[in-house]
């Protein structure tokens, strides 16, 4: 799906994450794989919005299929989203809280350049992938909330941002007065990975779950060239992997998203490699 995002391609990205191996990838560190297929989603040149919200009415629609068919999975399976634009992040997101036997707290550690928590009234462009996190915290269009059914999904302080480095004003205003986490990337720089890791780690702790979003333009574009949004100064490929490394170790994350891959944009599919190898990583792949 792409249909929330502002430049249009990202909805080959699934295709190019698969085409970069990342079942076979993660079947040689030992993980049963079942991939259960793309979720149907109308082309833009197939749909008469006139919703008001760019694509809100097919963007809802995704994402309530992504959450119906997530919140019937069992427990014990580990769910890997491919996007996509990150407004598929609202069916992910609901559909690993609600779960059979009820509802479960989670944690949400946003991996990204952005921080997505405009609503459709601050938003400056209208792209719905800048409103997942609003949206998951209950404040947006009710097309988009009536997904899993209105409430908020999320707690403000069970969300961790990491890699910010593109946040607008209103954006900027509603993490204050949310009091959300957000590392970005001055905290990188000055602080290292080490020790923000531990501290997501400690405030996460009493949540059940853990669900990574992970962003493919929280590379830096020279790492990562196929994103929609790129960002000078993100993460450099070796700090991308000690993300995901400490991540692993320290064996609190039981779902996660990848998205914003845009082969239109990429260079022989380097992006989708890298955002492979970054799941590896998070999976159980050791230097040693």
């Amino acid at each position: 799906m792409d249909l929330g995002a502002g430049r249009r391609g990202v909805d080959m990205g699934p295709s190019a994450i698969r085409l970069a191996k990342l079942a076979d990838t993660l079947r040689g560190l030992g993980h049963t794989i079942d991939d259960l297929g793309n979720i149907e989603v109308a082309v833009a040149e197939s749909v008469d919005d006139v919703s008001g919200l760019p694509y809100a009415n097919v963007i809802a629609d995704a994402c309530r299929k992504t959450y119906e068919q997530l919140k019937t999975l069992p427990n014990e399976v580990f769910p890997i989203v491919l996007g996509g634009d990150h407004s598929i992040a609202m069916g992910s997101v609901a559909g690993v809280v609600y779960r059979p036997d009820g509802t479960v707290r989670t944690g949400l550690i946003w991996i990204d350049a952005h921080t997505d928590i405009n609503t459709p009234k601050t938003s400056p462009s209208g792209n719905i992938h800048g409103m997942p996190v609003a949206h998951l915290l209950g404040d947006g269009d009710s097309r988009l909330l009536d997904i899993w059914g209105g409430d908020a999904v999320l707690r403000p302080e069970d969300i961790v941002y990491i890699g910010i480095r593109s946040v607008d004003d209103d954006e900027r205003k509603i993490l204050r007065e949310l009091g959300i986490r957000v590392y970005t990337m001055k905290d990188i720089d000055k602080r290292g990975l080490g020790e923000i890791v531990e501290q997501t780690i400690m405030q996460l702790h009493h949540t059940k779950r853990v669900h990574v979003s992970f962003d493919a333009d929280v590379l830096d574009p020279a790492v990562a060239p196929g994103v929609g949004t790129p960002v000078p100064g993100g993460l450099s490929y070796r700090e991308a992997h000690l993300l995901m490394e400490l991540l692993a170790d320290a064996k609190i994350v039981t779902s996660l998203d990848l998205v914003e891959v845009n082969p239109i944009l990429d260079i022989q599919n380097k992006t989708a490699q890298i955002v492979v190898e970054m799941t590896a990583s998070l999976l159980g792949k050791r230097i040693l």
